[in-house]
């Protein structure tokens, strides 16, 4: 070593070696640029289409078009609730595919399959951004688009013939604009009949797939030859106009029209338990029929009476006997706080002969649970008379004299004489409060009230809830009165508001037997509501 470094000292390396670096790194300080300018920066609003796309290869729905809603508070949603979402899908799924792999590895003669591992990851999906339309129709349509780079573990052992493989899907890639419908929309919770989907477009699909270890994926020209199968088979069965229809409810039961009437006398009550301080009970009695969300009935309050007597006279609308059940319930009333329940019984309907009085008279219990030990002590009994009277039959004809479109003609029934009004709340146009715009739609007739729901934050509001009022006799010189009424916030300082009201003489109702009309509401500038009401008789 020492020779070879005495000759290329001989032969200058090492100074010039030195030399180079110094003058090398002088020049390049001598000859450096000092004209250099801060980068300009832009709005994207002034970049072009190639610039903007180089910069965002992957623009979001909302931003590329103004149809779309920006639905961040969604993705934050599915994010947190996404690892529970996650073992409530993996369930479902093992619980669907249990019996189909039942009924397959028996005919393929395949020993078992079985998940190893099932699980959709980390990562949930996203949406894109969300287009809703408005149609006339009673239904709700939304076009999410869905992304959904996922990491899912998915693990399937299959043994036959004394062989074991493993399959594992991995690295799953979606990307979708699916249609979903929900239709009819309905009076009865959640509100819809069935779930409607159907694709836009071909959606993407990319994964991995692991057999005995080794990626199938990487196979030249299998991929491409999977991809294209998928789309295909997708496309055939779920592209639009072909529907995936999910059935949530019957449509028939949801929007349930009245069958009957059910004619209930309250008699008595004898030997009630004691529930006041001094050894007495003040009870009156509440009834109503079940699948109902009206309020419930009352009779009059017996002041210190352990075996009172009411004979009154109640008419309840039915409109499922089958499921339907009368549910009576006794309460000591309180004039301070809450009131005290002494017992409850139910009649269910199906257990009445139609047109026939029948007398009952009912244990009471705390619940309606046959093994809650608390039934077992005496409440009391109560006594009651029932009558169902349907509506006799061809009572349901279609009148379609109304330009409005097809509607149920008012079926003729009890009580004889009188009929059932019925009042349906369709929409409201430009309602507006002073400090708040949370709408509901307030009815009065003959000391009735009913009420829809709220909606919060709109000025055009549309309910289409629907009201049914028993009346002994036509109520021709009766007036209706119905109310648009703001209800505020649940945090702040402001009352509810009044939005406008209207005044209905019914004399037309009983003479036209239907009207469906826009009303400009007193008290509003410029707010209209539509309501349409009905006239049954007997």
């Amino acid at each position: 070593m020492g020779f070879f470094r005495t000759v290329l000292g001989f032969f200058g390396f090492g100074v010039g070696v030195t030399m180079g670096l110094v003058i090398g790194y002088y020049l390049f300080i001598y000859f450096q640029p000092t004209d250099v300018k801060d980068p300009v920066i832009r709005p994207l609003v002034e970049l072009d289409t190639k610039s903007l796309e180089s910069m965002l290869p992957e623009v979001p729905h909302w931003v590329k078009n103004p149809d779309f809603d920006r639905i961040d508070w969604l993705n934050k949603f599915v994010e947190n609730i996404w690892p529970y979402l996650d073992k409530a899908i993996c369930k479902t799924a093992k619980e669907i595919a249990k019996p189909i792999i039942a009924e397959n590895t028996a005919k393929y003669k395949i020993d078992s399959v079985e998940f190893e591992t099932l699980t959709l990851g980390s990562l949930p999906p996203t949406f894109q951004g969300m287009k809703v339309y408005t149609t006339d129709e009673q239904e709700l349509i939304m076009e999410p688009s869905i992304k959904w780079a996922g990491n899912p573990n998915i693990t399937v052992v299959v043994k036959a013939f004394g062989l074991k493989a493993t399959a594992q899907v991995i690295d799953l890639h979606v990307f979708a604009l699916p249609r979903i419908t929900l239709k009819p929309l309905v009076p009865s919770f959640p509100c819809f009949a069935k779930i409607v989907v159907s694709l836009m477009e071909k959606p993407h699909v990319d994964f991995g797939l692991k057999l005995l270890g080794a990626d199938l994926m990487a196979i030249p020209g299998l991929y491409v030859f999977v991809q294209e199968i998928i789309k295909t088979q997708v496309a055939n069965m779920y592209l639009w106009p072909k529907v995936l229809e999910v059935p949530i409810m019957d449509p028939a039961k949801a929007q349930k029209k009245p069958v009957g009437i059910l004619h209930v006398n309250i008699v008595r009550a004898v030997k009630l338990t004691k529930k006041d301080f001094l050894g007495k009970s003040d009870p009156y009695v509440k009834l109503k029929l079940t699948e109902e969300k009206l309020p419930s009935k009352k009779t009059s309050v017996k002041r210190s009476n352990l075996n009172p007597e009411w004979n009154e006279d109640f008419k309840l609308v039915v409109k499922d006997p089958e499921s339907q059940a009368l549910e009576l319930t006794v309460y000591d009333w309180e004039q301070v706080g809450k009131h005290d329940k002494i017992g409850m019984s139910v009649i269910p309907l199906k257990e009445l002969i139609p047109d026939e009085a029948k007398s009952l008279t009912l244990d009471l219990h705390k619940t309606m649970d046959a093994n809650d030990p608390a039934n077992d002590k005496f409440r009391g009994q109560l006594t009651v008379d029932v009558t169902y009277k349907p509506f006799k039959e061809g009572d349901s004809d279609v009148d379609t004299s109304d330009e409005s479109g097809t509607i149920e003609k008012a079926p003729d029934g009890t009580p004889e004489g009188g009929g059932l009004l019925v009042v349906i709340v369709h929409e409201a146009q430009d309602v507006e409060g002073k400090h708040h715009t949370n709408p509901y739609v307030r009815i009065v007739f003959r000391g009735e009230e009913r009420k829809t729901k709220h909606i919060k934050k709109n000025r055009d509001p549309r309910w289409e809830q629907e009201f049914q009022f028993v009346c002994e006799e036509p109520p021709i010189n009766d007036k209706m009165q119905i109310e648009v009424i703001s209800r505020p916030p649940s945090i702040g300082i402001h009352s509810k508001e009044n939005l406008g009201y209207v005044v209905i003489s019914l004399a037309d109702v009983i003479n036209n037997k239907r009207i469906n009309e826009k009303y400009h509401l007193i008290d509003s500038k410029n707010g209209r509501i539509q309501l349409e009401l009905q006239w049954r008789t007997s």
